[in-house]
């Protein structure tokens, strides 16, 4: 566990150009890092996580300078990239002919799916490493996304070599990613981003992405698998009872029927705010799992700006594992 200072920030910056994993606080989840211009370094992060290997990963860059090294940026994808880098937004681009992204971190695809993140110390890590990080979510593949340190030491003890400490996450869930690839951009999975802000920047409407029927088999971008952010408990949406075995993740000031014989239960957001729901889904998910609960019943959650990230995931972590 390293500390998020000068002295912890260079230590990390040591291991990841060595060719070790290293895990990252940024404003949106913990991200397993590795460089990613070296496919060995990128193999680790598959490995540490059981990742699919057909799943692409996104790489982190400090700026838009080097950004824009590893991707080619039409007109939407710039105005995208001024007005939410730094930020919880993901863009996936064509691959510029100076990329030095490996093929393994891009799943072998043609474009490249790029963030630059807003917090201090995962700034600080770029900078001194001087190259783009893949950093999916610090957690075993499908599993619950980690927003403390503590969540990535649990789930990954033995299988990284550092965990660089930065805190709370802030936004608590991963990036909006949008494809900028032919045409008008389309969202490809919500986020820390909300829909009517990107449109907003934009002057018109996101195109939608082809629903997925099931898991498709060469995902352009992180985090589209339909079982994905899975809990070991079954996840039933939308619930107006609680059944007996389950507990219960609720949303506003609501009281569904069975509450009192809930295993346990935890409120995103007693106030019906969106961002704390946000911030609070993966932490309050993962601690009603610890209690070995059958089942977690979760209450109606309005589909609107971050609600529409926030049930994005559920359906996913709700979703037939097979």
């Amino acid at each position: 566990m390293l500390a998020g200072d000068d002295a912890g920030i260079a230590r990390a910056a040591g291991l990841l150009r060595a060719g070790a994993c290293v895990a990252v606080p940024t404003e949106t989840v913990y991200g397993l890092a590795a460089d990613a211009t070296d496919a060995h370094a990128v193999a680790g992060i598959y490995e540490a996580k059981g990742r699919p290997r057909f799943n692409p990963l996104i790489a982190h860059c400090a700026d838009f300078v080097g950004a824009s090294r590893e991707g080619v940026f039409d007109a939407h994808a710039r105005r995208l990239a001024e007005a939410f880098w730094p930020g919880p937004l993901t863009l996936v681009v064509p691959l510029a002919g100076t990329a030095r992204v490996s093929d393994l971190a891009r799943a072998g695809l043609p474009s490249i799916a790029l963030r630059v993140p807003d917090h201090p110390v995962a700034t600080a890590l770029l900078r001194a490493v001087d190259r783009p990080l893949a950093a999916p979510s610090a957690n075993p593949s499908g599993r619950i996304s980690p927003t403390e340190a503590a969540h990535v030491a649990h789930d990954m003890a033995g299988r990284i070599a550092a965990i660089l400490d930065g805190g709370a996450t802030r936004v608590g869930l991963e990036s909006t990613i949008v494809a900028c690839l032919d045409g008008v951009p389309r969202l490809l999975r919500p986020g820390g981003v909300s829909r009517e802000a990107l449109e907003a920047v934009l002057g018109y409407a996101l195109a939608e992405d082809a629903p997925a029927s099931g898991e498709p088999t060469a995902p352009v971008a992180p985090g589209m698998l339909t079982s994905h952010y899975a809990p070991r408990a079954r996840v039933r949406l939308n619930a107006e009872t609680i059944e007996p075995g389950e507990a219960a993740l609720l949303f506003a000031n609501v009281s569904p029927r069975g509450i009192d014989e809930a295993v346990a239960v935890r409120n995103l957001s007693a106030s019906g705010d969106l961002r704390e729901a946000a911030a609070n889904l993966f932490g309050a998910m993962r601690a009603l799992d610890e209690t070995g609960a059958a089942g977690i019943a979760v209450t109606p959650v309005p589909e609107h700006g971050l609600g529409a990230a926030i049930m994005d995931r559920l359906r996913r972590a709700a979703a037939d594992r097979g």
